[in-house]
């Protein structure tokens, strides 16, 4: 076990300095978020904070180690390792077996790495992220993504037998709130579900309930159409389980590994995996040291047009466009995505302004701070990486947002409804927060997650360069928010997603809420309009007769207080029923999140 571990260094977020030590039967522990001390007197590894791989590859090494693949970690929790697979790598010399674990206890849904047959770390292969490989060995990262892949295939198979079960008979909720017709809060209502369609919908005292029918009271609840997350990268099979305990049941992945995608789509088609509607955007990015780890490189025009000629056969309903992508070739991409059918939205290329963007094809714009960009100077509009969004946290205080340059590109997208995807709860975490605090989209899930991932969503925000403050930061951010408000109240389309772990959406939902939407507009913004968005609106988003039976059932009144959406009791895909509090352990929460941030 480690009995001394120190970092230094600095990143995006300020110093990252961290200590941990053991002395006479006492841990003693400092990071950039936390600080405490716990009687050592039993074997337990600190699984620090920050700092650099290696950190986190020792624990794994000490967590095979041990003859029940279980260990104790410091400052709390226990993490376990179960074998999932095997495979061979390299060639002649070389070659070795390894075997894949999958380690729970540390985050809310499992993760896997990859050691050898000595319990070394030989990698740990992610999705989304950056994958770690012994060096020699990077040709092997694809196929042993596939292995991973197809052993956890075999894991969610059982959770999706679990929950999705056909209904016998069909299910009328009884003397329930309900937000009906997409836009309406209505007292006591009977909402009637056969064969996967909403049957009936009215006043409880003029709607039959059918005979035999599994009548579910309502009384003090609210039935709204499932949530909707419209900015969700789905990082693996695990994430249903957990979106679906929040009462997400559609989402739009605006970016992934598209073969990845395409699979989980197969496997959910058949029941396989459990998992809501996905409606996904192949992301189409340009070669630079920024490209994104996920999606297509298109070095060339016609590449980029080929690109989206695919994206269209393979079933996308929208490309979205990136920052290394060159803005010479955003008329052109846009133009053939359209004459396909395919919507266009994004991030902007570097240098390239929203109004220019529309001007050339984006029907969406992704992220607030990408719509003030049109009032930032070159220095920012032409920057790339994170500095794109620390540009609008020093300047967006400033910001007339009723004159110039904003005043056009706001009539603009209101009379060309172009929609908007603010994000909200991203910003709020890059600008706002300090270190050490749950930010609000975390604070209503305080105990309820494992300790060791709880506290990594402890960091704070974007650190603030010599001369300005937080205050300052946390100024741009109410400016942003505020341009939220003024889009809406200018008839553009709002559209609730998170870009997250899908915990954040109510959050997003409370934000909106505070830029002047009324509860039933914000609610709107994550059901209905992001149905039409994907031109699902005639299947879902809205309790009406003859739709898709999506309903969430939560306790309370979210009509008064957006933040009872966090109550979750039942969930409805498709006619099949879940329970949530089941969900919610499969998905790692112990328990109920609060209604509101505490």
């Amino acid at each position: 076990m480690f009995d001394r571990v120190v970092v230094r260094g600095r990143t995006s977020f300020g110093d990252a300095a961290e200590t941990f030590a053991i002395k006479k039967d006492v841990a003693t522990w400092k990071s950039a978020v936390d600080a405490g001390s716990a009687p050592y007197h039993s074997p337990a590894e600190y699984l620090s904070y920050g700092g650099p791989f290696d950190l986190q590859a020792d624990f794994i090494e000490a967590l095979l180690a041990r003859a029940d693949k279980s260990l104790a970690m410091l400052p709390s929790g226990q993490a376990h390792a179960e074998v999932l697979a095997n495979a061979f790598v390299g060639n002649g010399a070389s070659k070795k077996k390894v075997i894949a674990y999958v380690i729970t206890g540390v985050n809310n849904t499992p993760f896997v790495i990859w050691a050898d047959g000595a319990g070394k770390m030989f990698a740990q292969i992610d999705s989304l992220a950056l994958s770690y490989i012994l060096e020699g060995y990077e040709s092997a990262v694809p196929m042993l993504q596939k292995a991973q892949t197809d052993a956890l295939a075999l894991r969610s198979r059982n959770i999706a037998q679990k929950f999705l079960k056909e209904p016998a008979a069909p299910i009328a909720f009884v003397k329930v709130r309900a937000f009906v017709d997409g836009n309406r809060f209505a007292d006591d209502q009977t909402v009637v579900v056969d064969h996967g369609l909403i049957t009936k919908v009215g006043p409880s005292g003029s709607i039959p309930v059918p005979k035999g029918a599994d009548v579910i009271d309502g009384t003090g609840k609210t039935l709204v159409p499932g949530l909707w997350d419209a900015h969700q990268h789905v990082e693996g099979d695990s994430t249903g389980p957990v979106l679906l305990s929040l009462g997400i049941t559609s989402v739009r992945d605006p970016g992934n590994v598209n073969p990845l995608t395409l699979s989980r789509a197969a496997r959910r088609a058949k029941g396989e995996l459990l998992l809501p509607h996905v409606y996904p955007s192949s992301l189409i990015d340009g070669k630079s040291p920024y490209t994104a780890q996920v999606g297509s490189v298109a070095t060339s025009q016609d590449q980029a047009l080929a690109l989206v000629r695919q994206a269209k056969a393979d079933g996308f309903v929208a490309i979205k466009i990136y920052g290394s992508f060159n803005p010479a070739w955003v008329s052109a991409t846009a133009a053939e995505a359209h004459r396909l059918g395919l919507h266009v939205h994004g991030h902007l290329p570097v240098g390239m302004r929203p109004a220019q963007a529309i001007a050339d094809g984006y029907d969406e714009l992704t992220h607030i701070y990408y719509v003030i960009m049109q009032a930032m100077p070159d220095s920012v509009t032409s920057a790339a990486g994170l500095k794109r969004v620390e540009g609008p946290a020093r300047l967006a205080k400033d910001v007339d947002l009723n004159a110039e340059p904003m005043k056009s590109l706001i009539a603009t997208m209101a009379q060309r409804k172009i929609t908007a995807d603010p994000t909200l709860a991203v910003v709020e975490a890059f600008y706002v927060q300090d270190n050490g605090n749950l930010s609000p989209a975390y604070a209503p899930f305080a105990g309820t997650l494992p300790a060791s991932f709880e506290r990594g969503l402890r960091q704070g925000g974007l650190a603030v360069p010599a001369g300005l403050t937080r205050a300052d930061y946390r100024a741009s951010f109410a400016k942003l928010q505020s341009l939220v408000g003024v889009l809406h109240k200018a008839g553009v389309p709002i559209v609730a997603g998170t870009d997250g772990y899908g915990m954040e959406l109510v959050r997003e939902l409370e934000l909106y809420v505070g830029a002047g939407l009324t509860t039933t507009e914000a609610l709107e913004s994550a059901t209905i309009v992001p149905a039409h968005l994907v031109g699902a609106d005639n299947r879902t988003g809205s309790i009406e007769v003859g739709k898709a039976a999506d309903l969430l059932l939560v306790n309370g009144n979210p009509q008064v207080n957006i933040g009872e959406l966090r109550q979750t009791q039942l969930v409805m895909m498709d006619g099949v029923l879940m329970d949530a509090d089941a969900l919610r352990t499969v998905a790692g929460f112990s328990g109920v999140p609060a209604d509101k941030a505490l």
